[in-house]
């Protein structure tokens, strides 16, 4: 990670399960070439964690707000993060 890379926590609700969310986000996320993960959560939200330079996280948190052609994303909250267990791309964990 560099000095300049930001670093977020994306929590997004709604229609985000069984619409293939988790791989759109991962698809999307590599596209701007940010690490992290992106989860299925056991209260039927998505969880992400974004880290890359700033304009590509803040392009990804707009994209979050829409999500896959399936999905209807009722609420995005997005709050910045240490850059914790980071792995070296972006994945779907499980």
């Amino acid at each position: 990670m560099k000095i300049a890379d930001r670093t977020v926590r994306a929590r997004m609700t709604g229609r985000v399960q069984g619409v293939s969310f988790r791989a759109w986000t991962c698809r999307e996320a590599t596209k701007l070439d940010l690490k992290g993960w992106v989860r299925n959560e056991p209260d039927g939200s998505v969880s992400a964690l974004l880290s890359g330079a700033p304009k590509a996280v803040a392009t990804m948190t707009k994209l979050l707000r829409d999500g896959p052609v399936a999905a209807r994303v009722s609420d995005v909250r997005i709050e910045e993060a240490e850059p914790l267990d980071l792995p070296d791309r972006f994945e779907i964990r499980y």
